[in-house]
């Protein structure tokens, strides 16, 4: 088995949306859809009919869309469930002017982390990844070396941590879970930038040095 993915970057501020799907299956998986409801819901009519919406975490550039590609599709949304109450409320929580307005939704199902769920054909482990934010996981595709990870890692960076509810050391611990038990060769799919993989992180990423082996 293999995986067929698309990257959708959307909305001001470059946030990744992905749809994804087993090779040659109909059935679509979207992670974090930040904005752009109507384009998210083109590329997706083109892989297939959409199983369930995943979200990383609740910043607002990663849910923006939720609610209008929940209501078009009638998918089920996966929420952390510590952060539920932000996807519930979302324009409570945009700590900015001149983003939205977003439409909020109630989460049909919640994760913590350490759950596997069985979508769209794939077995997803559920991974507990806070630091960026309080509640945030990361989505690995058993099987095929591939992690959604949203905003915890990105090609040469990491996921900020001067917003409320991050923590910088916390972050760091996520990370060296992440490396501990996952292949250097895992491609990461992150919520901003290129894809990359663990292992060129490791060897480059500035921000990573105390994680080198």
């Amino acid at each position: 088995m293999s995986l067929d993915v698309e990257m959708l970057t959307v909305g001001p501020i470059a946030e990744n949306c992905f749809l994804l799907r087993r090779e040659g299956g109909d059935r679509v998986l979207v992670v974090d859809p930040g904005e752009e409801a109507e384009r998210i819901l083109a590329a997706a009519r083109e892989m297939g009919e959409v199983e369930a919406i995943l979200v990383t975490h609740c910043h607002f550039d990663h849910i923006g869309a939720v609610a209008p590609v929940a209501a078009a599709t009638g998918a089920p949304v996966y929420c952390p469930e510590i952060e539920a109450p932000v996807l519930a409320d979302i324009m409570r929580f945009v700590p900015w002017d001149g983003f939205g307005p977003f439409d909020s939704y109630a989460a049909d199902e919640t994760v913590k982390g350490g759950e596997t769920l069985e979508l769209a054909g794939l077995e997803l482990d559920v991974i507990p990844t806070p630091g960026h934010a309080p509640g945030h996981v990361t989505y690995s595709v058993r099987g095929e070396n591939a992690i959604f990870s949203g905003d915890v890692l990105f090609r040469g960076s990491v996921g900020r941590v001067d917003l409320p509810g991050s923590n910088g050391p916390t972050l760091l611990e996520s990370l060296r879970e992440l490396f501990d038990s996952l292949p250097e060769e895992t491609v990461v799919y992150p919520g901003h930038m290129e894809t990359t993989t663990l292992g060129e992180e490791l060897a480059s990423n500035p921000f990573l040095t105390s994680l080198a082996r």
